[in-house]
């Protein structure tokens, strides 16, 4: 298989970090030389020593330590796109936690080059670096509660027709991004910004228009958030291959490269890419690629725990030399925090659900899914354990019923998860986390 391309680390704001150098802080001074024989002297490294051996004892049952989080810290590329929501963002009712993923399908890299052609056509099979632009094509909000948990997942079907933040109209939820960001590169263009700079910076508008749609459409806070584009998911992919998946029915698409036989089996991170990427000859077309995109992540994590890597630093620094160059997430992140929780998200205590659609049509002459954003907010909220917050004139504050509400049992109740939420609420049949599931 072709070496996967590699550039060098960027940050948001343009510069490049030097090795070793840790976030918000210069890179590190040649230490002064000691007297004899010219050796450089390191003060408190017994001491550093110490507290690494001391941390590593404490904090056994996680798997990383002091030593590991100042590992993990350096060189992460971080955005500070959450600090224009917090102001206006929806009450909490407790210390719980929502984490957006975006996943960006864009062919260049993280300083706006094209990738090269060769390696988008043959590994990626995404055509070209001309198109796909910076559409979201997968935003899925995780609801992580206070202590632990259950771990509730919700997927937004990319095509959902909503109101963009920042008086930008009606557009499908995965433009944001990208309407956002060529506004500020006009903007920045005009003022001499350019290269890099210009890129990064336009990014950084796109980020904030799209956590600010989603936090408004969702009608819940998002505190954390980690992005990655079509490169960085061939790159986990090939850390963490093969990755086992299982398929309902057999499937050849010329478009996404997909051709797997149904049941169970094993893929490479080139297979991985279009069994996600897969829409054309689904039953549910673009909905049935979400599900596909529910059911990669809880194989990866399945996967992860069955070879313990969340409790192995060893195993946990390839995954993360991958995070470092293909990730961007917000600069108030904790990762170490993340992976103590881990074991949630690989236990079978997590479920995917995907938000409902009304219906399709057609705006601005392109096709796209009709939504009830009221709708929406009270579903959220109640499988959040946020409906107290309902107010009039958003979801009714009556809990929600889908169409195909029984008369009672955990099938009618979406597996218990929230009172008075049916199954038919969501758009298709829950995943759960901590397996491997068989889609369509």
């Amino acid at each position: 298989m072709r070496e996967p391309y590699r550039r060098e680390p960027y940050r948001p704001d343009g510069r490049t970090r030097s090795p070793g150098a840790g976030r918000g802080r210069p890179a590190a001074r040649p230490a002064p030389r000691g007297r004899r024989g010219g050796r450089p002297r390191r003060p408190g490294r017994a001491v550093r020593i110490a507290i690494c051996l001391t941390s590593a004892a404490v904090m056994l049952t996680s798997g990383v330590g002091w030593c590991a989080y100042h590992w993990l810290d350096r060189g992460v590329n971080t955005s500070s796109a959450l600090d224009a929501l917090r102001d206006g963002a929806p009450p909490r009712r407790d210390d719980a936690v929502n984490l957006l993923l975006i996943g960006l399908d864009s062919r260049k890299d993280m300083n706006g080059n094209d990738l090269p052609k060769e390696f988008v056509q043959d590994e990626l099979h995404a055509g070209s670096s001309a198109i796909g632009g910076y559409n979201t094509n997968t935003l899925i909000l995780m609801h992580i509660p206070a202590g632990g948990g259950k771990v509730t997942a919700f997927s937004i079907p990319r095509d959902d027709y909503v109101e963009i933040a920042g008086g930008r109209g009606e557009h499908k939820i995965k433009e944001a991004y990208g309407i956002a960001k060529a506004e500020a590169e006009e903007k920045l263009s005009a003022r001499g910004v350019k290269g890099a700079e210009l890129e990064h910076r336009g990014r950084e508008a796109g980020r904030e228009a799209t956590l600010a749609t989603v936090q408004r459409f969702l009608g819940v806070p998002i505190d954390h958030f980690a992005e990655v584009n079509l490169l960085g998911f061939y790159d986990i992919a090939k850390v963490v291959q093969p990755v086992q998946v299982c398929l309902k029915h057999a499937v050849r698409d010329r478009y996404s490269g997909a051709d797997f036989p149904a049941g169970p089996q094993e893929l490479d991170a080139r297979q991985a890419l279009s069994f996600v990427r897969q829409r054309h000859g689904l039953p549910g077309g673009d909905l049935d690629r979400t599900h596909r995109q529910q059911a990669f992540l809880s194989s990866v994590t399945h996967k992860l725990k069955q070879e313990g890597v969340w409790s192995d630093f060893g195993k946990l620094q390839g995954l993360f030399d991958v995070i470092k160059k293909d990730v961007v997430i917000d600069n108030r992140w904790n990762i170490l925090d993340f992976a103590r929780q881990a074991p949630n998200l690989t236990g079978g205590n997590a479920e995917f659900h995907t938000l409902p659609i009304e219906g399709f049509a057609t705006r601005k002459g392109e096709a796209v899914n009709l939504v009830d954003p009221d709708k929406v907010k009270s579903l959220v909220r109640a499988m959040t354990g946020q409906k107290g917050q309902q107010k009039t004139g958003e979801g009714g504050g009556a809990p929600v019923a889908g169409p195909q509400q029984g008369g009672g049992g955990d099938d009618a109740k979406g597996g218990g998860s929230a009172p008075g939420v049916s199954s038919g609420s969501f758009q298709g049949p829950p995943v759960k986390m901590g397996g491997v599931p068989c889609v369509d």
